[in-house]
């Protein structure tokens, strides 16, 4: 029984899980002032790189379904953050703008990602960081190599 319950307990899914609640309880409390849901971070930080890709990219981008990218979106731009434009091209597309007042919070919301990265990897030397770095990468693919085939 013990055996069995220490195996659990360093479940790789388990610690995966337990990151990512505390990723979105750090992000959230971080976020709260600014009316922006830790959901809605991923969006952002990805739009300060990309900014002006399709709504459809940046769902493809972030791995989520369009239904999610859509209720992202509508939110970051209920809130000013953000701003949809028709694409020039084509008329059914939608392009996606960071506004003056998301590019106003921007070097906040690095620094939130920075500092949290730096949490996760407290006591890590150089050579873990790189590892962990690589290790998480490989998994990310593989599964969403499964999940899309």
């Amino acid at each position: 029984m013990a055996e069995k319950q220490s195996r659990e307990q360093k479940s790789l899914g388990r610690f995966i899980s337990c990151i990512y609640r505390y990723t979105q309880m750090y992000i959230g409390k971080e976020l709260e002032k600014y009316r922006i849901g830790s959901g809605q971070f991923s969006f952002l930080m990805t739009l300060y790189r990309r900014d002006g890709i399709t709504q459809e990219d940046l769902a493809n981008l972030l791995h989520v379904d369009k239904a999610t990218s859509a209720r992202a979106v509508k939110n970051l731009e209920k809130e000013g953050y953000i701003a949809r434009k028709e694409d020039a091209e084509d008329k059914r597309k939608y392009r996606v703008f960071v506004t003056e007042k998301g590019r106003e919070i921007e070097s906040m919301m690095k620094s939130i990602s920075s500092e949290w990265t730096a949490r996760l990897l407290s006591g890590f030397t150089e050579d873990e960081k790189e590892s962990v770095t690589i290790f998480l990468e490989k998994m990310v693919k593989n599964i969403s190599e499964e999940v899309i085939t």
